[in-house]
């Protein structure tokens, strides 16, 4: 707690190195929905899932040049900042509300709805499975996160998060080892893989309605995760409280790897999951009520021998709960009191902001608990809220894309650009969930009772007992069904980003021709707008070796922009 500003909690003071960043990266990146979810994906969907390879690459990629940069120099604590300085305070604050109810598609989405699901699934899987108290492991997640997150802001998060992946890699190798051992070595698994037609990476169909092949893993995946690793809050935080550009640079490419070894670890548990349960699916079976819980099944299945083993899978998936939860508490925290609290109480000092953000993440960590009761409540409900919120994230990268890289986009464009991306993306994404795509779009792959020997009746094996429960109306199917609403979940985003991008470049070029008669009413409005639009022209390879020695927060790196003292009134 040795916290004096405001900016020492949400920044951890700016002097992080970059491996513990790095695994932090990583740790938050797998919340307990990849330990429990990915294996189940590979078992039931197969391993293309592993083309995500090159898509974390080109993410990362996509990061570290493009974005980090910007961030970086311009010292801010809430990415949302970068909207006011580059069009007005009414985009920041669109982008701030935005945020707060959620903000990407994926299980980093750190928002409230999520951590209330990222709370309440593990907890339901291992309650199911192994008997678990459900509700003491929810209150206690929530607590134990709270707690830390409100004393020790973003360095607690930070280093609590280094040994939650020593954790979470440990549960998965447990798993892989005894797996390999009990089917005589890795050959088998991979074997058995082969001949049940798990081992299908290479998809080329080019169709954008297929579920996952390499294009829309690689396209749509691409423009998804940049949306997490480039612009969201609770990543962007954490290397931009790196010492120096180059530390934020490493930690970004660190992480990278973490990520492989992250996604090979969970292709391994799904291929060994296929392996050990190819003749008879628990699934299907009724042995476990959803695909999530296949993991702890097969975890008791195979180590109920080894004392101690099976508990250290339940703490590796209770680690990628409290390292998504608290990344999300302190991000919440960032931007409540950065784009809502700072610009409108600017009479308070440093020690008062900090005494808030500790506050903030008690309140956001109060929030989260109510969360995962409502998500007790609310379960098929508020999956289908998440995944039209998730629709969010497309439009918010191209906004940011667009102040980036198009120099001459302005407020108007931009936000005209938001709308319009927002309202096509919530389209597909409500359509997606009325009418869920059919089993020849996802393609689930064979599963097999016939070595089962229960007796319950219910042996035929099957292709998806889901699709009884989904496509009963056929006939009502409209036109729009079987193509618009069919797109790759991974495509919401990217249409989301280039709508985005391609309004706000024609809004912006039309106005830019009525700007001038328009600005002219308000003086005060064109200076602003001059100031601003040389802060943020982003000259790339102009920038010196800057903020090395990196004071928290300084107005010399600002400068950097353009030599002159133009800065100095514009962000305080």
């Amino acid at each position: 707690g040795g916290q004096k500003t405001s900016k020492d909690f949400l920044m951890g003071g700016r002097s992080m190195s970059a491996l513990p960043v790095a695994l932090s990266l990583t740790a938050s990146f797998m919340s307990a929905v990849t330990v429990l979810g990915t294996p189940a994906e590979i078992y039931r969907y197969g391993a293309i899932f592993c083309i995500f390879a090159i898509t974390y690459g080109l993410v990362v990629l996509c990061s570290a040049e493009i974005f980090l940069p910007v961030f970086y120099k311009l010292g801010i604590t809430s990415t949302y900042e970068y909207l006011e300085l580059r069009f007005n305070k009414y985009l920041r604050l669109c982008g701030t509300v935005l945020f707060i109810i959620q903000t990407a598609s994926k299980p980093q989405s750190c928002s409230t709805l999520y951590t209330g699901i990222v709370i309440y699934a593990p907890a339901l899987a291992l309650n199911q499975v192994t008997g678990f108290d459900l509700w003491g492991a929810v209150v206690a997640t929530g607590v134990v996160c709270t707690f830390y997150c409100t004393l020790g802001g973003l360095k607690a998060v930070v280093w609590t998060d280094v040994f939650q992946v020593g954790i979470m890699v440990a549960g998965f190798s447990s798993v892989i080892i005894r797996a390999v051992v009990v089917q005589d070595g890795i050959g088998r698994i991979v074997n058995d893989s082969y001949y049940g037609g798990r081992l299908n990476f290479w998809d080329f169909n080019p169709n954008p309605l297929q579920r996952h092949t390499f294009w829309t893993i690689v396209i749509g995946g691409t423009f998804t995760w940049t949306g997490i690793y480039g612009v969201n809050q609770s990543q962007v935080q954490r290397y931009i409280a790196c010492k120096s550009r180059f530390h934020a640079k490493m930690s970004l490419y660190i992480n990278l790897v973490g990520l492989w070894a992250i996604l090979a670890c969970a292709t391994l548990c799904g291929l060994a999951l296929y392996s050990i349960y190819k003749d008879c699916d628990p699934w299907t079976a009724k042995q476990v009520s959803a695909l999530d819980q296949l993991m702890p099944y097969l975890v008791l299945d195979i180590l109920h021998d080894f004392p101690g083993v099976p508990g250290l899978f339940v703490a590796s998936a209770y680690s990628g709960t409290l390292s998504t939860v608290s990344s999300s508490i302190n991000a919440l925290a960032a931007v409540t009191v950065e784009d809502l609290i700072r610009p409108y109480f600017r009479s308070l000092s440093e020690k008062k902001l900090s005494w808030i953000s500790m506050g903030m993440s008690l309140f956001y960590g109060g929030v989260c608990i109510a969360m995962a009761a409502l998500a007790s409540l609310l379960g098929a409900l508020l999956q289908v809220a998440l995944s039209i919120f998730g629709m969010v994230g497309g439009p918010l990268l191209g906004l940011f894309a667009l102040g980036i890289l198009c120099s001459f986009a302005n407020a108007i464009g931009a936000f005209v650009g938001l709308v319009s991306g927002f309202v096509i993306s919530l389209w597909v994404g409500i359509g997606s969930q009325i009418y869920p795509p059919l089993p020849e779009r996802t393609k689930p792959l064979y599963l097999s009772t016939a070595g089962c020997n229960i007796s319950s009746g219910n042996l035929t094996s099957t292709e998806n007992p889901l699709t009884t429960v989904f496509n009963t109306p056929t006939a009502e199917r409209p036109a729009l069904a079987d193509n618009w609403y069919s797109l790759s979940y991974l495509y919401f985003s990217t249409l989301g980003t280039l709508i985005t991008v391609v309004v706000g470049i024609i809004i912006s070029l039309l106005t830019v021709l009525t700007k001038e008669d328009f600005l002219s009413n308000f003086s005060w409005s064109k200076s602003e707008t001059v100031k601003k639009v040389e802060v943020l022209n982003w000259k790339r390879f102009t920038v010196v070796a800057e903020g090395t020695d990196n004071p928290a927060f300084s107005h010399i790196e600002m400068d950097v922009a353009s030599n002159k003292n133009k800065v100095n009134g514009l962000h305080i």
